[in-house]
């Protein structure tokens, strides 16, 4: 894991998202937004312990920082879904998601999952950034 890519990289992600989830609706800001702004900013503070670490302690905290991208991802599913954000918008947010997770991904010793089950299409992808094919797949649903 390149460090100074995958900050760079979080931040950006940070910067686009958090600005966009402050623009959700008011009654559900208490509860999926919040959920949303904290997943994000734990996962960079567990990529921020991860690099003070090493060996299982270091890899404790990539998995830590694993949940919270799964956490962001279903939750921006569900903005999606409630049309919060336009397909663009979410296209462009899944595949900052995945800019981060490949970089996540190789700070890991241990092999990352490798089928995803997108509950949106039904089906079984390979990888586990599925959120790009899921807009992808649903754009194309009759």
């Amino acid at each position: 894991m390149d460090d100074m890519v995958i900050f760079t990289r979080t931040i950006d992600l940070l910067d686009w998202l958090l600005p966009k989830a402050e623009h959700f609706p008011r009654l559900y800001r208490s509860t999926v937004t919040q959920r949303l702004m904290d997943a994000a900013l734990d996962f960079q503070e567990a990529l921020f312990d991860a690099a003070h670490q090493s060996g299982t302690t270091r890899q404790k905290f990539l998995r830590a920082a694993d949940a919270d991208l799964d956490k962001m991802r279903l939750y921006l599913r569900l903005a999606h879904r409630w049309k919060w954000l336009s397909d663009g918008q979410y296209e462009h947010v899944s595949r900052m998601i995945a800019e981060v997770f490949n970089e996540a991904a190789q700070g890991r010793t241990e092999e990352p999952p490798r089928f995803c089950i997108c509950p949106t299409v039904g089906t079984v992808r390979t990888g586990h950034a599925c959120a790009i094919s899921m807009t992808s797949a649903a754009s194309r649903k009759p």
